[in-house]
């Protein structure tokens, strides 16, 4: 019978295919992030929605040719819930797979990933190096400089938002504050 891991044994299942620190602590942040925006669209399924922020990148240290390809090929092998498996591999809609995110979840999901990415390049060039002190504008500034964090897709940004209905301003200080909402468990940030 499928079953939906629980977020801790969501990481082990991600350590398991990653080693890279960036690519754990990139898991990490989008499984916070999920989780902060489930307390607002689906408050009674927080640690699923986190479940699959921590798996969306499985494959991609191993695999990235194969990436949303693969990832589904390694759940369903441990038996994991077709919903997850679905929410994981829609964030590489239009990229990697032809399955459109259409529930909530996987709008968000689809949204944040290049989101949070950005937001982390941006902290890296502040003096702080940190998002706690970081406002929506500087973010708006950089995702204005297509050279900037150059793998960070804009038009999936900008896709996502539109999904979610939300305009760029929206999408951008939501993420940022869901972000910093994981200060107690990522300090890094």
């Amino acid at each position: 019978m499928p079953y939906i891991p629980t977020v801790d044994e969501a990481r082990k299942i991600l350590e398991k295919y990653n080693q890279d620190a960036f690519h754990l602590r990139h898991g990490e942040i989008v499984s916070g992030v999920m989780g902060y925006f489930a307390k607002e669209y689906d408050p009674e399924r927080v640690d699923f929605w986190r479940a699959v922020g921590m798996l969306h990148d499985l494959d991609f240290e191993r695999w990235p040719e194969e990436h949303c390809v693969k990832s589904q090929e390694l759940m369903k092998e441990l038996d994991l819930d077709p919903e997850l498996i679905r929410a994981t591999a829609s964030h590489g809609w239009g990229i990697r797979v032809d399955i459109e995110p259409k529930l909530m979840m996987e709008k968000v999901l689809y949204a944040v990933d290049e989101l949070t990415g950005l937001i982390g390049a941006v902290a890296l060039v502040r003096p702080s190096r940190s998002i706690m002190d970081m406002e929506p504008k500087s973010v708006k500034k950089k995702f204005k400089d297509v050279k900037f964090a150059a793998g960070c897709s804009r038009d999936v940004i900008r896709k996502g938002a539109e999904m979610l209905g939300w305009t760029m301003d929206e999408l951008i200080s939501k993420t940022l504050l869901a972000m910093k909402s994981l200060k107690e468990t990522i300090p890094d940030l």
